[in-house]
């Protein structure tokens, strides 16, 4: 078993809480038809995930949480597991991706997501932006803010699959049909540990991670006009 010196608290929750997708290699004669503002013409292979992929990988974690070892002041080594929820996420993509999703309808019934902020539309660029502008920004598939209160959220697996019965792209889509602009945000909360009845307080600690969708590197785009 590998072991993991001088790591600290937080270091074990990122490693056992970052998501490991399978990844695939992009066919040449795909690579050609890929924004060009995201991955240069000199991209000779470019690697990506599906967006199903992605979300499998927090299906145990929803159901039984993450385990993650903590080790206390007194040295001693409990497991705190925790559950994912979904706090955002906006998916922007391609106008010719955006096309081929057009078959969604857009009478949702959003009457159950009360205390939740969720809409979607197909991205025209106003009078004010440039096409070249929208073309590296994508055009809005999905953004979602979670606005329950923690006791009332559903595990994030459960919260995919119910976005996803109105946005076939949240399994469809691959990232690279997204921009850089794509992303989401994790909340993490525990739930229990073993073994049971300790009090320490990283135990109580709660998480935000944010995990970019896209298979272009963001450092390499400025998404200023």
């Amino acid at each position: 078993m590998m072991r993991y010196e001088n790591e600290t608290n937080l270091d074990r929750f990122l490693r056992c809480t970052t998501p490991l997708v399978p990844s695939l290699s992009l066919p040449k004669t795909q690579i050609k038809n890929l924004n060009r503002l995201w991955y240069p013409l000199e991209s000779e292979s470019v690697e990506c995930f599906r967006l199903s992929d992605f979300w499998d990988c927090f299906d145990e974690w929803s159901a039984y949480g993450a385990g993650v070892p903590i080790l206390s002041e007194t040295g001693e080594t409990l497991v705190q597991y925790y559950v994912p929820y979904l706090s955002a996420i906006q998916i922007f993509t391609s106008h010719s991706a955006l096309n081929a999703l057009r078959e969604e309808t857009e009478s949702g019934d959003s009457g159950s997501e009360t205390c939740s902020d969720e809409w979607r539309w197909e991205g025209c660029s106003s009078s004010e932006e440039g096409l070249d502008h929208q073309e590296l920004l994508g055009y809005s598939y999905l953004q979602y803010f979670e606005r329950c209160t923690p006791y009332s959220r559903v595990p994030l697996m459960d919260k995919i699959k119910g976005l996803g019965e109105r946005h076939a792209g949240l399994w469809s889509l691959r990232s690279v049909d997204l921009s850089p602009a794509s992303w989401v945000a994790v909340a993490w909360y525990p739930i229990y540990h073993i073994p049971m009845n300790r009090s320490i307080k990283d135990l109580s600690t709660c998480f935000l991670t944010y995990h970019t969708l896209s298979s272009s590197f963001q450092g390499a785009v400025s998404l200023t006009s």
